[in-house]
């Protein structure tokens, strides 16, 4: 099919009525919603799992590699299908049909506790890239470990991790659509419950494809921001964010919706 006779085929008039629809927008803010919030904690828990990992006791190393290896040798779809309806088998009392454990919850958790999986080995490489002299110079000061850690060594590890952060944060945005298996009304779902009534499959897949194009850019154009201000106060020269953008923007960099 040629890219005329595409355009012709679809209807421009549902994607005009429908594009900046309420409907939509919903679905746009449910996504946004669901990455934003997923993300926070994927980095919260990727941090003290890190911290785990750099750990001098075993039995804490070893759990921390546990961890890893399961969430990222699972596909992601299989854990959110398991927190939404084999979690009730094991604990009734946290059935959804209950109200202690809904969709939204479902879909954040698994979200989240998937990446804190990634963002591990991400944090875990950003502190072992900072030189070990500083955590001693810092205690000889009288830090603390935590103390040295929260106001030496993570600073200083921002430069490494935030690219790779960056890529995750918009893969999230798309593997968000997978929640739509347990019915969270995010972007895709919105789509689909729509199609599958109209049949009008292409226009609404434009729809949405425009706008997970935006927020892939968008999200883009702050990882480049940001690579930009933590570089300004490094060594050696730095990429201006047109520059860091016109090098680094390729959405499909992030992780695929198969893990």
């Amino acid at each position: 099919m040629t890219g005329a006779h595409f355009l012709t085929v679809i209807e421009w008039g549902v994607v005009r009525d429908n594009l900046f629809s309420g409907l939509v927008l919903e679905g746009v803010w449910m996504t946004v919603r669901l990455s934003v919030t997923a993300m926070l904690v994927g980095i919260a828990l990727g941090t003290v799992f890190a911290l785990m990992r750099l750990s001098k006791l075993a039995p804490v190393r070893w759990l921390s590699l546990f961890y890893i290896w399961f969430f990222r040798g699972t596909p992601l779809l299989v854990q959110i299908v398991f927190w939404y309806f084999a979690l009730p088998q094991l604990w009734p009392s946290w059935a959804p049909w209950d109200g202690q454990f809904g969709r939204l919850e479902a879909a954040i958790f698994a979200l989240a506790i998937n990446e804190g999986a990634y963002m591990t080995e991400i944090m875990r490489a950003g502190i072992q890239s900072v030189d070990p002299g500083q955590m001693e110079a810092s205690k000889s000061l009288g830090m603390t470990y935590p103390v040295a850690m929260r106001r030496i060594i993570l600073p200083q590890a921002m430069r490494v991790v935030i690219p790779p952060t960056g890529n995750e944060f918009i893969a999230m945005l798309k593997n968000s659509s997978l929640v739509n298996f347990i019915s969270v009304s995010e972007l895709f779902l919105t789509a689909k419950l729509q199609y599958s009534s109209s049949l009008k499959y292409l226009e609404w897949l434009v729809i949405i494809s425009f706008w997970y194009l935006v927020l892939t850019t968008v999200a883009s154009i702050g990882q480049a921001w940001l690579e930009a201000r933590y570089s300004a106060g490094g060594y050696g020269p730095t990429e201006s964010v047109f520059s860091r953008l016109r090098r680094g923007v390729s959405f499909g960099s992030g992780r695929n919706l198969a893990h």
